[in-house]
């Protein structure tokens, strides 16, 4: 495993401080959204080759993977100019992905509502379709560019079980789609006792496009979920790493929503899973 962070989960400094800061804390990669980690131009048509190549060489000349490059858009926004602007920005991240050292662009898939919330709206066939149809403009401009569009599926979506993941990867069928596999966006208070059934059917369906795992945990309160560190919650690490991790060589692992204080023990804790057998 290559063990990365959120960059936005750490503190907001600038470039050179927070490549710095990652190495300081052992951490080999990182999902980067340029916006919520520095203070640059947020409009469509700011970002630029020489802003791109500034970023990623900052990560490069510390051997530090920008694996994902994050773009939280919601792609079937209700109000359709603000949907086209969505995928604006989005195609931009495409285009410039490389500059970046970066061959994947991520997203979550939206939402029936301007606000990402959980919503049973989401979990019907006009969604979905949408969702499917907005991914495959994104995928299109991808191929041209020869990287990937990174989708991170979850029940705050449409995208909101193994099953529907599955319909959208039949429904495009490109190599330039795969997935941010994140196994506590798909649990709710309802089926989170039967999370290995659900990652089992997720290993079956797609777990060939799995690209990028993000690792946060959970526990239960007063009836709901709620954050945990990794590894002192209630997600089975175990079932999940033993089949990833002899699949899935060099996976980058993403800490997600981590607490700075907890990141320490949380290495130490994921370290635990890193395959026995000799590897490059």
């Amino acid at each position: 495993m290559n063990i990365g962070i959120r960059a936005h989960d750490l503190e907001t400094q600038p470039l050179d401080d927070l490549v710095a800061d990652i190495v300081r804390r052992g951490l080999g990669s990182v999902q980067l959204a340029p916006n919520k980690s520095f203070d640059i131009p947020a409009q469509l048509g700011s970002l630029t080759p020489g802003l791109a190549y500034r970023i990623g060489n900052a990560f490069r000349r510390h051997n530090v993977q920008v694996v994902v490059l994050g773009c939280y858009v919601n792609i079937i926004h209700p109000d359709p100019d603000e949907k086209r602007q969505a995928l604006a920005r989005f195609k931009e991240y495409l285009r410039h992905a490389r500059d970046f050292g970066c061959g994947i662009v991520g997203t979550e898939t939206g939402n029936v509502n301007a606000e990402i919330v959980y919503t049973t709206d989401n979990f019907h066939e006009e969604p979905l379709q949408a969702v499917i149809e907005s991914i495959r403009e994104l995928v299109e401009e991808a191929e041209r560019f020869g990287v990937v569009v990174g989708i991170e599926p979850g029940v705050n979506h449409p995208l909101y079980s193994p099953q529907t993941v599955k319909r959208l990867l039949d429904s495009v069928d490109s190599s330039n789609l795969q997935i941010i596999f994140d196994p506590v966006n798909f649990l709710t208070i309802d089926n989170y006792s039967r999370q290995w059934d659900i990652f089992r059917e997720a290993f079956e369906l797609w777990g060939d496009r799995i690209a990028v795992m993000h690792a946060k945990d959970f526990c239960v309160e007063d009836g709901t979920l709620r954050p945990a560190p990794v590894g002192k919650g209630l997600l089975d690490y175990t079932f999940l790493f033993d089949w990833l991790a002899p699949r899935k060589p060099h996976l980058n692992v993403l800490l997600d929503e981590v607490e700075l204080a907890d990141i320490e023990e949380v290495m130490t804790f994921m370290n635990r899973f890193k395959p026995d057998f000799p590897m490059i």
